[in-house]
């Protein structure tokens, strides 16, 4: 479900931070001296994303200092027994300010991981961390958050701390596959992107856990935003179903509109007229589920915080069992069209959710580590917020392990089941 955004399929700790070696210390960053024994604090680190990204992050640079911070000291004790000697538990309340600017204060990074991003009223921990001078990303994948996160940008500036929103696998990864299809398009073709499209598809849950399972329910209360030629058009969430290939070792899937804050940042960044995201999981009752639900609840329960933590607690122990079954594949699927009958597709697909998320999150990570990233708050699609030299690299790093990662190729090329198999051969 949409649940699995990015969330960490976890049996036991160690065992995930076994997998995980086994993917990444095949791929060693070298940090520049200023940033090789960084102190990066991981907030929501006993949890899922959190869990999935310090992983991440201590394979990747082993020289970093990790903090994992929450509110669950034997959580947290058993993070640092798995991550090792250079990693440290901060108990850290994030609606306690003061909580917040004391942990910050000896730290050059946040990771915030600590969703749900849905229905917070204020962005507590940008606020922290240009107050402290930190430099920070989120997993937000909620538009109206982003844009507000996105509000701070002046103060950041002012404070010299560099900053990105939606900085996971989607939106994040994505955005950046987005970005570069377009600027590819548009230095080798003579048309102008007119349409872009992100599809997403995850196995079960991929794992999840409560607080990824309450964004699933409070996205499901959000009308879908979406453009047409430049016009804003409003959408019922969960609708518009579509059957898009993934390629290889994911096939054909169904996928639903939802408001996703990448539908408005890659409008605004990239100047596309025409942007959607669908999104779709298995097996297949989960989807009609889901449109169950938009069609029998209110909009106002599905954006009652309270109201879907009840829902959560109800529905929690059947998706965990539904997983074990399911598996945990997810996929990105992003479409652009051109004026002149170009059409690229880039595809981004991984047999393990729970490795990928905390690939792409830390790929931010070691991208603002490694200066690549302005003072400021940015977009991951924006050249401020990871530079036009840098994409590839933060692609290759958030892509190691995947079963299928591909780049502005036609679709015929990708698809498990082409309909044109060359210059204009069709069956």
């Amino acid at each position: 479900m949409v649940m699995a955004r990015a969330l960490l399929h976890l049996k036991s700790t160690s065992g995930f931070a076994l997998a995980c070696a086994t993917q990444e210390s095949q791929y060693r960053v070298q940090l520049p001296d200023k940033s090789r024994n960084a102190r990066v604090l991981v907030l929501g680190g006993t949890g899922r994303v959190g869990g999935s990204t310090a992983t991440a992050l201590s394979n990747l640079c082993p020289d970093l200092q990790i903090i994992i911070a929450g509110r669950n000291r034997e959580k947290g004790a058993s993070m640092v027994a798995t991550l090792g000697g250079r990693s440290e538990f901060a108990e850290v309340n994030i609606d306690n300010v003061k909580s917040l600017e004391a942990a910050l204060r000896d730290v050059d990074l946040v990771v915030h991981t600590a969703g749900p991003f849905q229905q917070a009223e204020k962005c507590t921990v940008l606020e922290a961390a240009i107050h402290t001078k930190t430099a920070y990303i989120d997993v937000c994948d909620d538009t109206t958050y982003a844009c507000r996160a996105k509000s701070f940008k002046t103060r950041a500036v002012a404070a010299n701390i560099p900053a990105i929103t939606t900085a996971g696998i989607y939106p994040g990864v994505s955005n950046v596959m987005a970005a570069e299809l377009v600027r590819a398009s548009r230095s080798e073709s003579k048309g102008e992107p007119e349409r872009l499209r992100f599809y997403y598809y995850t196995a079960g849950s991929g794992g999840a856990g409560p607080t990824i399972l309450a964004t699933s329910f409070l996205l499901l209360g959000e009308e879908v935003v979406a453009y047409n030629k430049g016009e804003t058009i409003k959408l019922k969430p969960y609708s518009g179903m579509l059957n898009i290939d993934f390629g290889k070792g994911i096939g054909k899937r169904d996928v639903y509109l939802l408001n996703l804050p990448e539908v408005r940042s890659a409008r605004e960044v990239l100047g596309v007229p025409t942007v959607s995201a669908r999104f779709g999981t298995a097996p297949f009752f989960w989807n009609w589920a889901m449109e169950a639900m938009t069609s029998l609840l209110p909009a106002e329960f599905l954006r009652d915080r309270s109201k879907v933590q009840e829902l959560v607690q109800l529905f929690d122990p059947v998706v965990r069992s539904v997983d074990k079954v399911a598996g945990e594949r997810v996929s990105m699927r992003v479409d652009l069209e051109c004026s002149d009958g170009r059409n690229t597709v880039g595809i981004f697909s991984h047999r393990r959710l729970s490795i990928s998320v905390g690939a792409a999150t830390a790929a931010f990570a070691i991208a603002v580590l490694e200066g690549s990233t302005q003072p400021g708050v940015w977009f991951p699609e924006e050249p401020e917020g990871i530079a036009i030299e840098a994409r590839e690299v933060l692609l290759k790093r958030a892509a190691q392990g995947t079963i299928n990662f591909v780049m502005n190729k036609p679709s015929w090329m990708v698809e498990t089941d082409p309909k044109e198999l060359g210059l204009g051969i069709y069956v």
